[in-house]
């Protein structure tokens, strides 16, 4: 079977599950109701397996191909793809393991489980490292703790929540989202993407299984680029849908002004470029987007050499990659979202078509990663040859905390990983 033929297979029932995602995305947004049963369909039709190798009971896809379909469901909803966003990272670090957990995950997430985030926290946490902490008692390991930023766990069998250790290094602690003493809220307050359940996650005592505890720094060295594609991929997505709606309201449309250049909308010359921009934001958004997943292809083909030349250039260059494309499409779509309005006038706002929705949801999306920072490690490294932050800490300021995260080869010291470990990358 060719690439194009085992995508097409994958893609078809897919399309069918986004096209029911999408037939309720305005009511949901209105209500602010949770699309509780369509990612449950979506993870049992295999979305959050499109990495798992097709012999281990996945789709088996390069990334470009399951980054063409993270767009499409954005499209059907923006809110899908974030709400798997952990899982994709997941399924990219268990793609590259080497021991029994890639084979027990991989069964899980072929059953339709999968795995939200619990990585951020608000309050005192500081740049030093998590408040949340995995603890040895004598009934075992315990995970206590506060998160906040939990894409997707609400929905999700499993939640991958960072913590300090004993020994103080960071981990990644892999937790069942119904063990006792995790208690999941749905209290994001953001203005956009509020189905993605970014609220709060309370760990109280929580039972931990020492073969779910993984070294931050052992994970897959692309792991921001990651997280950022998607993004890139829901980005995209929503421009998708702006265009697609801006163009039917457009065809529906019977009032004209008198002032216009035709007896109907759909005629009128100046209102068909303002069509024209909105399907080129789109357009353009797409591109970008999958030549951001081509980069990071070349460097998960190149992670058994991790360290190695090779992989180190292909590292950095998925990195710039997927900061380029924030720089471009965090201006570029809330813009083409807003200009949609010019075509429709006063009768476009109107809450029962929620068009609004769509520029709250880019601009929400694109405040995730600080683009003035992406701005100047691309400059930097345009103009000095500067190697990108691959991760990085957030809380306030801890004295003596470094600020350089080095986080890409084998080689690197165990102080420096441990220094690269402390991230907090907001999902």
């Amino acid at each position: 079977m060719s690439s194009t033929q085992q995508f097409d297979r994958v893609a078809a029932p897919l399309r069918e599950e986004f096209a029911r995602v999408s037939a309720g995305a305005v009511d949901r947004e209105r209500a602010r109701e949770l699309p509780r049963a369509e990612v449950s369909a979506l993870a049992a039709a295999g979305f959050g397996a499109l990495r798992v190798p097709a012999d281990a009971g996945g789709a088996g896809l390069t990334l470009p191909q399951a980054a063409t379909l993270w767009r499409e469901a954005a499209a059907a909803d923006s809110n899908i793809p974030q709400i798997f966003r952990g899982q994709f990272a997941i399924v990219e670090d268990r793609l590259h393991a080497t021991d029994a957990s890639r084979t027990t995950w991989f069964e899980r997430f072929a059953a339709g489980q999968f795995v939200g985030n619990a990585w951020s926290e608000t309050g005192p946490t500081t740049t030093a490292g998590s408040l949340t902490r995995v603890t040895r008692t004598s009934a075992g390991l315990r995970l206590s703790g506060r998160k906040y930023y939990t894409t997707g766990s609400i929905y999700a069998q499993w939640t991958d929540a960072t913590a300090t250790a004993d020994d103080g290094s960071t981990v990644a602690v892999l937790v069942p989202t119904d063990a006792p003493g995790v208690t999941i809220s749905d209290d994001w307050d953001g203005f956009g993407q509020k189905l993605t359940g970014t609220g709060t996650i309370v760990f109280e005592d929580v039972p931990v299984d020492p073969a779910n505890v993984l070294t931050l720094t052992d994970r897959f060295s692309y792991q921001t680029a990651l997280y950022q594609l998607v993004l890139l991929s829901v980005h995209a997505g929503i421009a998708r849908r702006a265009a697609d709606d801006a163009a039917q309201a457009v065809r529906d449309r019977t009032r004209v002004y008198t002032h216009g250049l035709a007896p109907l909308a759909r005629n009128d010359g100046q209102i068909l470029a303002v069509i024209g921009q909105v399907e080129s934001a789109a357009f353009a958004a797409d591109a970008i987007a999958d030549r951001a997943a081509h980069a990071l292809q070349a460097v998960s083909d190149l992670e058994a050499q991790r360290g190695s030349e090779a992989h180190r250039t292909a590292l950095a260059d998925a990195e710039l990659a997927t900061a380029k494309g924030q720089v471009v499409l965090t201006d570029l779509v809330p813009q083409a979202a807003s200009a949609l309005f010019d075509a429709l006038g006063a009768s476009g706002t109107n809450q029962a078509l929620s068009l609004d929705r769509h520029w709250r949801n880019a601009r929400t999306v694109g405040s995730h990663n600080p683009v003035i920072y992406k701005q100047r490690i691309i400059g930097d490294a345009a103009v000095n040859g500067t190697e990108p932050v691959y991760l990085w800490d957030v809380g306030v300021s801890a004295s003596g905390a470094k600020g350089k995260k080095t986080g890409g080869a084998a080689t690197e010291s165990a102080g420096q990983e441990q220094d690269a470990a402390r991230e907090a990358v907001r999902a």
